[in-house]
């Protein structure tokens, strides 16, 4: 449970950072709140032969309204998160998710770039930013980038990032007003990744549903976007037979691991449960 040994460096800049990176490379790490990548080296299933830590990095941090859409600094940590009056304001799914993630010690450190940059199928933030449809800013050598979370995730700790390139922000649109949301997370004990998780973001007109986006954690080698599960509810006033058939297409897209978490048969049907719970939680919500 000793990480192999590393070099240890802290840039002060964007570009001393994104510098050191593509000189090192693959035996380069960049560190966040490190709640991924330290139990990894800890597990020897990572041995980075440099940390590059980004805390001395200015203007990583921060959450600001552009227009309709909120930017998030990578460096923005869960608690941050949580105590935002915008985020509370524009996308209190956020604030939902985030207080699931872990314990309050984790949050402290936890970082938002750190949890949806790394391609660790069991985050809780990349379904979210899926069903939120956000947009990642990716700044490397050659230059500044934007890719939607959806084309981001390529497998399990695969990404679109590309060699020296570093997440610094994300962009999300602001929820519709009136809109619904919900975050329904099973785990076996606090701290623990998800079993499974479905993320619900909806407008409801007329006692129907308007506009539906579920996203899903812990489910498949990448975080999923149930579009097929969402497409069914839409037009509908969520009866039990419609949430079925949600739950079900939901479920013909998950291909979890079994694990200590359980097999896969049941951890396809609590995720269905969790995309049932999810929708009837945020259809209360919008009306």
């Amino acid at each position: 449970m000793i990480p192999g040994a590393f070099s240890y460096h802290r840039p002060e800049s964007l570009a001393d950072a994104i510098k050191l990176l593509s000189t090192l490379g693959e035996e380069a790490r960049p560190l966040a709140g490190g709640h991924s990548l330290i139990p990894m080296m800890k597990l020897r299933l990572a041995t980075p032969g440099h940390l590059i830590d980004l805390h001395g990095v200015a203007g990583l941090k921060g959450i600001r309204r552009e227009g309709d859409k909120i930017v998030i600094g990578a460096m923005t940590t869960q608690h941050e998160l949580l105590t935002s009056d915008e985020i509370r304001t524009a996308l209190p799914i956020l604030q939902e998710a985030a207080a699931l993630i872990a314990d309050p010690q984790v949050r402290y450190r936890g970082t938002l770039g750190g949890n949806v940059a790394n391609g660790d199928p069991g985050n809780d933030m990349p379904a979210l930013m899926l069903t939120l449809g956000a947009i990642y800013r990716l700044e490397g050598p050659n230059g500044a980038r934007e890719v939607a979370a959806s084309e981001f995730y390529q497998g399990a700790y695969f990404t679109a990032l590309e060699p020296g390139e570093i997440l610094t922000s994300i962009t999300i649109p602001a929820a519709a007003a009136g809109h619904g949301h919900a975050y329904e997370k099973l785990k076996r004990k606090v701290g623990d990744y998800a079993t499974a998780a479905a993320a619900v973001v909806l407008t409801m007109a007329g006692g129907k549903v308007a506009s539906c986006a579920i996203g899903l954690t812990n489910l498949h080698e990448t975080p999923l976007l149930a579009t097929d599960a969402a497409n069914v509810v839409i037009g509908t006033g969520l009866d039990a037979a419609t949430l079925k058939q949600a739950a079900a297409a939901a479920e013909a897209i998950m291909s979890p691991a079994a694990d200590a978490r359980g097999p896969v048969e049941y951890r396809k049907h609590v995720g269905g449960v969790m995309v049932m719970r999810a929708l009837q939680r945020a259809a209360g919500r919008a009306r």
